[in-house]
């Protein structure tokens, strides 16, 4: 199941395309951050999606409570797996006994993604905040070098690394340099599996 996290970053993206009140000189950064160079830039955004990762997950640990989630989520998947069991069995009695279930378990999934989206209600607002004011201004436009490119979406508002086409326009210097949201996205991924592990946060466990 996929992380709200996941969707958080993934919605991150979107408002840090735009200049949307027109006072910032590109559309992902400053050209003058506070904090200057890609090297302390880059330790700098990792450090910043750790503590973010770090809120959300206390956010979370708060809020959900961890032991009833994952009855309902070992409860569901063991109805969908003996349910489809069933059905490549052909078995009709034990799939009239299981669908005779189906209102419960949606009721439960219902909850389950109630529980979710809790957390995710309170942390967003403050989130987007952060992202579209605070980082282009600490931080670079592009904040790291990527050996290969890593544009693997064909479309240019998902651009994860600059290309030869915009090396040289005031913000790509090289080609392959990630861009500030990027290099978050990619970090704040990479750290929040381990991040709720530690917690004990994850849904998976």
């Amino acid at each position: 199941m996929i992380e709200f996290n996941f969707i958080l970053n993934l919605l991150d993206i979107i408002y840090l395309q735009g200049d949307i009140f027109g006072f910032r000189e590109g559309p992902l950064g400053s050209s003058d951050p506070l904090i200057k160079g890609m090297l302390l830039s880059v330790f700098a955004v990792i450090g910043l999606s750790i503590l973010l990762n770090l809120f959300n997950a206390g956010i979370r640990k708060k809020l959900v409570d961890s032991v009833k989630l994952k009855r309902i989520m070992k409860e569901t998947k063991g109805w969908q797996k003996e349910r489809m069991a069933a059905f490549r069995s052909k078995d009709q009695k034990k799939i009239a006994e299981l669908s005779k279930k189906s209102q419960y378990m949606n009721k439960m999934q219902m909850e389950m993604m109630q529980m979710n989206m809790r957390p995710m209600m309170i942390t967003i607002i403050p989130l987007l905040l952060i992202f579209y004011f605070l980082m282009p201004t600490l931080f670079s436009y592009t904040v790291a070098l990527s050996p290969i490119p890593l544009n693997v979406i064909p479309a240019d508002f998902f651009e994860l690394t600059c290309t030869a086409v915009k090396v040289g326009d005031g913000y790509c210097h090289a080609e392959n340099e990630i861009y500030l949201w990027a290099w978050y996205f990619l970090t704040a991924i990479a750290f929040s599996g381990i991040i709720m592990k530690v917690t004990k946060t994850s849904m998976n466990e």
